[in-house]
């Protein structure tokens, strides 16, 4: 038997399929590989970036621009020495609002002359203080900023005493003193509760009086419905209280007068 004759392709058909097999193989490894890194392992390396970046915020940050005088502000100082250098003296003082932002911020000219500025604690150089407030100024804007208002701090008679200013009680939030932030009945220092309760590191070097108003106020801030009730309780507990010695006193009065009524019958 004959064997059948093949077909000849002719060559131009040949060269054009030969052609597509090469773009079709092409284009399937380009797409291969193109996906691969960039659509699947491109996303996955993304997603930690972003992770990060969010875990980075700073909850001491401002949440507005709003500068305005609110009803709670927070007070930080910082001090420099003056005599000897073991005593403290007013170098520069800080309010913020209740949001963090700044109402007052100044660098203050002590009375005495300046002996040790402590620059490694209170960020205060010489230069700093060659323009500052004169301290009577800066004590009456400060007095008037805090008047009728409630203050926030750490260890705030440290700053009264700096200030030569006092605060009613009542209206005085120290986050040294408030009970849920002691420890054993002792006080903790800010950067302590501020690692602790905001999960923010402060005062890592020279004290920066901005952050550690805002810090405090934070603190504030997210404890206020206890810290507020707190207040309310001991208030109550003090009027009851004093409402049971005056009836004491009361009883004993009118005993005492029952008996001189006695004898001199």
């Amino acid at each position: 038997m004959k064997k059948p004759k093949q077909t000849q392709l002719n060559p131009n058909w040949l060269q054009l399929q030969q052609k597509l097999n090469d773009s079709k193989a092409s284009r399937s490894f380009k797409t291969s590989d193109k996906v691969t890194p960039e659509s699947i392992l491109g996303k996955r390396k993304e997603r930690p970036d972003e992770e990060s970046n969010d875990s980075q915020i700073n909850p001491l940050t401002p949440v507005n621009n709003d500068s305005s005088l609110t009803d709670a502000v927070a007070m930080d100082c910082e001090m420099v020495g003056v005599g000897q250098g073991n005593k403290s003296a007013l170098g520069r003082v800080t309010l913020v609002n209740k949001w963090g932002n700044v109402i007052y911020d100044e660098f203050v000219r002590p009375m005495e002359r300046v002996v040790d500025f402590r620059t490694k604690i209170s960020g205060i150089r010489p230069r700093d203080l060659r323009k500052a407030k004169d301290f009577w100024t800066a004590q009456k804007k400060v007095s008037e900023l805090i008047n009728g208002r409630i203050l926030v701090g750490h260890a705030l008679s440290n700053d009264f005493k700096a200030l030569l200013l006092s605060h009613p009680k009542k209206d005085i939030r120290d986050t040294s003193e408030y009970q849920p932030f002691l420890r054993s009945s002792s006080r903790r220092a800010l950067r302590h509760l501020a690692a602790e309760h905001l999960g923010v590191q402060i005062q890592t070097g020279e004290h920066c009086p901005i952050e550690d108003a805002r810090a405090a106020m934070l603190l504030y801030q997210r404890h206020k419905k206890e810290w507020e009730k707190s207040i309310k309780d001991q208030f109550r507990l003090k009027q009851k209280q004093r409402k049971s010695k005056q009836k004491k006193k009361h009883k004993i009065e009118e005993a005492s007068n029952a008996n001189h009524v006695e004898i001199e019958s």
